[in-house]
C-alpha cells in the first residue's frame, strides 16, 4: 500500500464528508493504493456514524473509536500501530490542511529519501494574537533545544516514512514534538515543506491558549528524556554527590571548629545551636534523596512495561 492518511477527529462531523471527498480525488487521480485512517477522539456528535457511513462507501475508509477524549496523541499512536503505508501522511479534520500537498509529500519521503517531512504553514489564517504570536514564540524556542531547524513543529500536516512511526511511542500531548521523536529514534533525515493553511470552514478550535503553557512543560519534559531517559543516574546521582559533599566537609568544619575552640578555651556555642550545621544537615539529607532517587530511576527503567493508554470500542476495517 502506498499510503495510510491518519486523520483524528473530536466533534468534526460538518466537514468530513467533503474531506474524504476530496482525499479520494487525490488518491484517484494520482493512482496511489491507500488507506484513510480516521480516529475519533471520543466524539459526542455524528463523526462515528458517518466514518461508519464514508466505510460502507469506500472500503479505504477505516476507523478507530475511542470511548472517551483521550487527545491527540494517544489518537496518532493507536493509527501508527495500524497504518500500513509505506508512507504515513497525518492531517487535521478541520479542512485547514490541503489534500493536494499529498502527492509532493509522498515524492519528498519515497524519491527524496526523507525520514519525515514536517508541514510549514509560513501564511497563516489564525487570530494573530491567539495562535500566531505564541506558536512563533513556542517554535523559536523548539528550535533551540531540540537542534531542529522547523519552523511549525506543531503543524498536524506531516508526512513519515512507515519505519518511523513504527519506532516511535506518542504520548501525553507530545504530538507537538514528533520530529524531535523520530529523531532521538534515529531517523535524522528530518526536513520541512511549504503547505497551504486553509481559514476554518466548519465550527472552532478545539484548543485553547493552555496549549502552548503545556507545549512548554512538554518540551522540558522532551529535553530531559532525550539527555537522561535512558540514564536517571547520570543526573540524580550527580547532583545528589555533589550536594552531599558539600554537606558533610560544611559539617566537618563546624565540628573541627568546635573542637579547636574547645582546645584552645575560646568560647563557642552548641553545635546545634548553629544555623550552618542544619543548612550542612539539609544539603546532606537531599544529596541522599537525589542518589536515591537516581537509583529508583534507574531501577523503573529496567523494569519498564508499556502502559495501554487508550482504549479503543470500535473499529472498521482494521
Amino acid at each position: 500500500m502506498d499510503i495510510s492518511v491518519v486523520i483524528p477527529l473530536l466533534n468534526e462531523e460538518e466537514s468530513l464528508y467533503e474531506l474524504h471527498d476530496w482525499i479520494a480525488k487525490v488518491m484517484q487521480s494520482n493512482r496511489y493504493s491507500y488507506e484513510i485512517l480516521f480516529v475519533d477522539d471520543g466524539s459526542t456528535d455524528n463523526s462515528w456514524n458517518i466514518i461508519e457511513e464514508l466505510s460502507q462507501k469506500n472500503p479505504n475508509v477505516k476507523g478507530l473509536k475511542f470511548n472517551f477524549n483521550y487527545g491527540k496523541s494517544q489518537a496518532l499512536n493507536a493509527a501508527f500501530k495500524k497504518a500500513k503505508g509505506d508512507v504515513v501522511i497525518t492531517m487535521d479534520a478541520d479542512l485547514q490542511d490541503n489534500p493536494e500537498e499529498i502527492p509532493d509529500l509522498y515524492n519528498l519521503i519515497v524519491n527524496k529519501k526523507h525520514d519525515l517531512i514536517s508541514g510549514w504553514k509560513k501564511k497563516r489564517y489564525d487570530s494573530k494574537i491567539r495562535k500566531n504570536i505564541p506558536s512563533k514564540l513556542f517554535n523559536s524556542v523548539a528550535r533551540k533545544t531540540s537542534g531542529l531547524h522547523l519552523h511549525d513543529f506543531n503543524c498536524g500536516l506531516k508526512a513519515y516514512k512507515n519505519e518511523v512511526v513504527k519506532n516511535i511511542d506518542v504520548y501525553g500531548e507530545m504530538h507537538r514534538y514528533i520530529p524531535v521523536l523520530a529523531k532521538n529514534a534515529g531517523f535524522s533525515n528530518i526536513d520541512e515543506k511549504v503547505v497551504q493553511h486553509q481559514a476554518r470552514k466548519y465550527g472552532k478550535t478545539k484548543f485553547g491558549m493552555d496549549r502552548f503553557i503545556n507545549g512548554f512543560l512538554d518540551l522540558i519534559t522532551i529535553n530531559f528524556l532525550t539527555k537522561y531517559g535512558k540514564r536517571p543516574m547520570h543526573l540524580f546521582g550527580l547532583l545528589g554527590t555533589f550536594m552531599f559533599i558539600i554537606g558533610f566537609f560544611a559539617s566537618l568544619f563546624i565540628g573541627i571548629s568546635k573542637l579547636v575552640k574547645l582546645y584552645n578555651h575560646e568560647p563557642t556555642i552548641l553545635v546545634t545551636n548553629n544555623p550552618w550545621f542544619y543548612i550542612a544537615l539539609a544539603a546532606m539529607v537531599i544529596g541522599s534523596q537525589l542518589f536515591l532517587a537516581g537509583f529508583l530511576g534507574e531501577l523503573i527503567l529496567r523494569s519498564k512495561r508499556k502502559e495501554k493508554r487508550y482504549s479503543i470500542s470500535k473499529e472498521i476495517n482494521m
